[in-house]
C-alpha cells in the first residue's frame, strides 16, 4: 500500500510540476510581459485613448505601442515613456525596493 501511494505521490508531483513550470507558482516574465501589456491597454481605453493618440503623448512609436499590446515586448524606457504619458509612472517607484530590515538599517546606518 504504501509504495502504491509513493507511485500515485510521484506521478501527481510530476503532474503538478509540468502545470506549475519551471517558475513554480510565479508567473514567468513572459506571463507578466503579457499581463503589464494587457494592463496598459486596459488604462489607455480607459482614458478614451487610441494608440496613436497614446503614440503622441509618450514619444513611442505606434508600431512600438501596437507590438507591446500584442505581444508584451518593449524597451523599458518606452515603457516608462507610455507610463508616464498615462500618469502612472510613480507605479514605478516602489517596485524591486530592498527589504523592509535594509531599509531600515540603511536609515538608521547600523
Amino acid at each position: 500500500m504504501l509504495v502504491i501511494c509513493g507511485i500515485k505521490f510521484l506521478y501527481l508531483y510530476s503532474k503538478l510540476r509540468v502545470v506549475m513550470g519551471e517558475y513554480g507558482d510565479q508567473k514567468s516574465p513572459k506571463e507578466i510581459m503579457i499581463l503589464l501589456s494587457k494592463r496598459i491597454r486596459a488604462l489607455r481605453k480607459q482614458e478614451k485613448m487610441s494608440q496613436m493618440e497614446l503614440s503622441k503623448r509618450s514619444g513611442v512609436a505606434h508600431a512600438s505601442i501596437k507590438k507591446f499590446e500584442s505581444t508584451g515586448i518593449i524597451s523599458l524606457e518606452s515603457l516608462l515613456k507610455t507610463c508616464e504619458a498615462l500618469k502612472r509612472l510613480a507605479d514605478f517607484e516602489s517596485i524591486l525596493l530592498p527589504s523592509d530590515m535594509k531599509r531600515k538599517k540603511d536609515l538608521f546606518n547600523y
